[in-house]
């Protein structure tokens, strides 16, 4: 028999007591977890590789442009002018990743995190493909150089590095654009040699983290995993080995010792394990949460006719009391605070102008007395159309009692998709209506007769 004890923590399981690299051969994993897991990354892989293909009136409904300052979500254009909203989503998302954790443990880790949908889902099954399961891969890399390794670890090579350049091709797309990629493709490397290089060198660092450095990503580069420690409690929902049921461990017997758990020690939860853990130690820095040694436990106790469940989705609380995982108070305010800030983002989102409007009174000049009693300021106006359309504007006096009206000095105003656009106005206010030297005014901004915008601005008077 075996009880847990705390010298796990003494060290992580992917490096040896010298220091050097314990190299893991996790041990393909097979249940319900792992089917459903496979099917939310077909769906995942599937949209990564679609969006940069969806076009809205000619532009992609997702770029990132970092060079040119120019951002697209959902088919609207970002702008510079709209960092504040870029900054609150940040926010948002950060609050949103501690409550979650706090409630929901790693799942974001074993189920949707990219470092382990490729891993786990793409370059780990075409290993698994080339070189077979655990057992095989230990066989082969502990055999010399023959003409066996050589073929499959160079067809393994092959394959990892095509998978990493397609990829680095895609997340180019969301940088320039499909249009741009395919345009660069077909132009050929000389005529792109500055797009190019960097290409392949990404290529080859995302070939070097799915070929060598592998889980390590998870437990030393990756922030999120670092901070799981401080953001878990004893009610955060995890993968979590049932201790006060499994406990303490023996290997099977059909007549069991009296106080006997149910865990038969055999190891299957830790051979199934990707960064090379034993669950049964209790949370661990190491644990994506992938739910691998929840589907190896729930095999083993089908074949020995005891109850699933001995590893599982639950809390710390809801081991040591016996309860079953539910929706609990705690966990629906959390959520409620999370569905806020993402609706409040949304909301923000919707509401923003598709044009910003900035009008400013000349600078240095005073008002200017007209015909027929009126009261005449000089404006600049400067217009940012964040959309792809061409937009003619035009603008008229929110107040209608001010009998007033705005002159464009020059032609008509157009402001072309995706740039900015100035003009020069004045604006005339019967005199009698002017009651101080400064006048707070509203203008109304107008395309084809249809209010678009609406702005403050300053009128100045003679004194009374």
């Amino acid at each position: 028999m075996s009880t847990v004890n705390e010298e796990f923590r003494d060290s992580i399981g992917t490096i040896k007591q010298d220091g050097k690299r314990n190299w893991i051969f996790a041990k393909m994993p097979k249940g319900k977890f792992y089917n459903a897991r496979t099917v939310v990354s077909i769906i995942y892989l599937a949209v990564f590789l679609i969006l940069p293909w969806i076009k809205i009136k000619g532009q992609p409904l997702f770029l990132f442009n970092l060079l040119e300052r120019k951002f697209i979500l959902f088919g609207m254009v970002f702008w510079p002018q709209d960092f504040f909203l870029f900054v609150l989503a940040m926010l948002t998302f950060v609050v949103f990743i501690v409550l979650f954790t706090v409630v929901f443990g790693r799942v974001f880790c074993g189920w949707v995190c990219p470092q382990t949908i490729f891993m786990e889902m793409v370059f780990r099954k075409v290993e698994y493909w080339i070189e077979g399961d655990s057992e095989k891969q230990k066989a082969l890399n502990n055999m010399p150089w023959n003409q066996e390794k050589i073929l499959k670890s160079g067809g393994k090579a092959l394959a990892f590095y095509t998978i990493a350049f397609v990829i680095a091709n895609y997340f180019l797309s969301y940088l320039i654009g499909m249009d741009n990629v395919v345009l660069y493709a077909k132009e050929g490397i000389i005529q792109h040699i500055t797009t190019f290089i960097p290409l392949v060198l990404f290529s080859f660092a995302f070939f070097g983290v799915y070929w060598a450095f592998r889980e390590q990503v998870c437990i030393i580069v990756c922030p999120y995993g670092r901070l799981q420690g401080v953001m878990l409690d004893p009610n955060s929902i995890v993968v979590a080995y049932d201790k006060v049921r499994g406990e303490s461990r023996a290997k099977f017997k059909k007549n069991p010792e009296p106080g006997t758990g149910d865990c038969v020690d055999c190891f299957e939860c830790v051979k199934v394990c990707p960064t090379g853990i034993d669950i049964r130690n209790g949370t661990q820095l190491e644990c994506i949460n992938c739910t691998a040694c929840i589907d190896a436990c729930d095999d083993i106790m089908t074949r020995f006719h005891r109850p699933t469940g001995l590893i599982k989705y639950a809390s710390e609380n809801n081991i040591a009391r016996g309860e079953k995982t539910k929706f609990t108070t705690r966990t629906a305010a959390y959520t409620t605070v999370l569905v806020i800030l993402l609706t409040v983002l949304t909301a923000l989102l919707l509401r923003r102008k598709d044009i910003e409007t900035n009008v400013m009174r000349a600078q240095g000049m005073l008002y200017q007395e007209q015909p027929n009693n009126k009261i005449s300021n000089l404006y600049e106006v400067t217009l940012i159309n964040k959309t792809r359309d061409d937009i003619p504007v035009s603008f008229e006096l929110e107040d209608k009692s001010l009998k007033g009206g705005v002159r464009m000095v020059g032609k008509d105003l157009i402001v072309k998709g995706e740039s900015i656009g100035e003009a020069v106005m004045f604006i005339d206010i019967d005199k009698s209506v002017l009651n101080q030297r400064h006048n707070k005014i509203k203008i109304n901004v107008l395309s084809n007769g249809a209010q678009i915008d609406q702005v403050k601005t300053s009128f100045l008077a003679p004194s009374q």
